[in-house]
């Protein structure tokens, strides 16, 4: 998708701040530090459009970005950044239950995982309750040009073990760097876009 427009709506801590209309939106969620920030502007060829910070938990809102006014992207906090108050950490995850649960304009979530990474309980967990809501998903891995071509091979290796039990579910190894696995993530968007 060739991105022609991107531009800041809103930060929202509350469902009535959510955006108002019904254009479909991509959620992107992941841990803290996962490169979340660094993928959407990647994926929408923007340097600075979302905020990347080297501090984990810098998001505490849900940004939101109307793409092109054909879709919009919804940025939530990462989760498992353990510094934050206990108070803080539980706020966040009510507020992104409360988004992923409730919000009609939903197609699908971007899920992130560091592709250097053992998958996390707290990653398997999301996948979990994602699954339990039977709330549609893309699980994307980071980072892939950190890697050498045969540590990313075993690295996705154990993702799949960890994730894809079923064999099933997409996953596409992302690099914000060299837009690595960019024109693939963005054909399952479209059909997802298009088609609900």
């Amino acid at each position: 998708m060739k991105v022609i427009s991107a531009d800041f709506m809103i930060s929202a801590v509350s469902k009535e701040q959510y955006p108002h209309g019904d254009l479909p939106e991509i959620a992107f969620v992941g841990r803290s530090n996962v490169g979340k920030s660094s993928l959407i502007n990647s994926m929408l060829n923007r340097k600075k459009l979302v905020k990347t910070s080297a501090t984990p938990g810098k998001t505490q809102m849900i940004n939101f970005f109307d793409i092109n006014h054909l879709f919009v992207c919804a940025d939530l906090p990462g989760y498992g950044f353990a510094k934050v108050p206990k108070a803080v950490q539980k706020k966040w995850q009510s507020l992104v239950e409360q988004y992923l649960m409730h919000r009609q304009n939903l197609r699908t979530v971007i899920f992130i995982v560091d592709i250097r990474r053992k998958p996390t309980d707290l990653d398997l967990h999301m996948q979990e309750w994602l699954e339990q809501y039977e709330i549609d998903y893309i699980l994307v891995a980071t980072k892939a040009d950190k890697l050498s071509q045969v540590e990313q091979s075993k690295q996705l290796k154990q993702i799949r073990q960890a994730f894809l039990k079923d064999g099933e579910q997409e996953m596409v190894a992302y690099s914000s760097k060299n837009q690595r696995g960019r024109k693939e993530l963005w054909k399952l968007l479209q059909k997802r876009i298009e088609e609900r």
